[in-house]
């Protein structure tokens, strides 16, 4: 199926995953704790998803038949950085042969830095209000771009930042991130509550 439509050189159009919901058994980030600790409502957990981790050549194949010139993903930091300072070469060989699989059907990948998941190492040393926070982030951000920027132009860092905040957290129901963000607060002394911006800042 080819969209009639005729869009102006250039012009992406296509569709939009996040690791955690569709690739399977990621059980290494704050998500999976928050679904196994039973604080889902309905008990959902996301367990296999779609399994994209094998088979996400299946939804490219979709995609191009669709005529999308386009495919928006996220890399799973906890795959990649599973444990503070050691990576998985195997988890980026996955994601470069995601990558070139795309661009074989004409598709251009675009890759999101974080999409509300991230390591339970990094939940458990304070989330983005710990001090070293900015710093793990950009190394995390520039290793991914040193094994994958070759087969990727477009790049995204952090999925609805406002999400981050307090606010953001009770009205779009991401209640994991509030564990880490509130357990750094009371080890300051302070009382549980949102992120300031001057805090934290990023482009959604």
């Amino acid at each position: 199926m080819v969209f009639p439509q005729q869009f102006c050189p250039g012009f992406l159009w296509g569709v939009s995953t996040a690791a955690h919901q569709v690739e399977g058994s990621n059980h290494n980030n704050q998500w999976s704790d928050w679904e196994s600790a039973g604080r889902i409502r309905s008990g959902d957990r996301c367990g296999q998803a779609c399994d994209w981790w094998n088979n996400a050549e299946r939804d490219f194949d979709l995609a191009q038949e669709m005529g999308l010139n386009a495919l928006r993903l996220s890399v799973e930091w906890s795959r990649l950085e599973p444990q503070r300072d050691h990576w998985d070469s195997a988890a980026f060989g996955r994601y470069r042969t995601m990558l070139s699989a795309l661009r074989q059907r004409n598709i251009q990948p675009m890759v999101c830095l974080h999409h509300f998941t991230h390591p339970r190492w990094f939940e458990q040393e304070g989330f983005f209000l710990a001090p070293d926070a900015a710093d793990r982030f950009e190394l995390f951000t520039r290793r991914v771009v040193k094994e994958l920027g070759d087969l990727c132009q477009h790049w995204g860092n952090v999925q609805r930042a406002e999400c981050l905040r307090g606010p953001g957290i009770r009205s779009w129901g991401i209640p994991a991130w509030s564990e880490g963000r509130n357990r750094h607060r009371r080890a300051r002394g302070q009382p549980d509550g949102g992120m300031s911006w001057s805090r934290f800042s990023c482009n959604s």
